[in-house]
């Protein structure tokens, strides 16, 4: 992860499998631009959906800039920007049972233009959470035991 990173969603990777991962550009307006450079943004409850052979994020939280007079609704729907290809691509997928497109991540590229990765992804059951969190557990202990050896 690098410095240029605004916003990520670390509940995705723990609720869901992620298959594929699509970077894509967002249209914002200008006081939101600054309210997300200033890190005031939430991706924790947000999802993309395709409609009308578009894509868009919904539940993304864009607090007001507080500068600003007119500020947009914090939860409006954002278009993302990509091929007509790949939505198509997208759609197929997400028609599928049990696949969702996912907002992993938000970033300024180095263009300066602001991107979020896009994750389809499926869920995952509680035993493969459980599963999860064992592995972590066992590598955090192995990593430990390593570290006290070594001094």
């Amino acid at each position: 992860m690098d410095n240029r990173t605004v916003a990520t969603n670390r509940r995705a990777r723990y609720d869901y499998f992620i298959d594929d991962v699509i970077e894509a550009g967002i249209v914002l307006e200008g006081c939101e631009v600054k309210s997300v450079r200033a890190h005031h943004i939430s991706l924790q409850e947000a999802y993309a959906m395709v409609e009308g052979g578009e894509i868009w994020v919904h539940n993304m939280r864009i607090a007001p800039y507080r500068q600003a007079q007119d500020n947009p609704d914090p939860y409006r729907l954002r278009k993302l920007l990509l091929r007509k290809g790949q939505i198509k691509r997208l759609q197929r997928r997400v028609r599928q049972k049990g696949y969702t497109l996912i907002p992993l991540r938000m970033y300024f590229s180095n263009s300066g233009y602001a991107k979020v990765e896009l994750g389809l992804c499926h869920g995952k059951r509680e035993y493969d959470k459980r599963e999860a969190i064992l592995q972590r557990e066992f590598e955090r202990r192995k990593e430990r035991a390593l570290h006290e050896r070594s001094q």
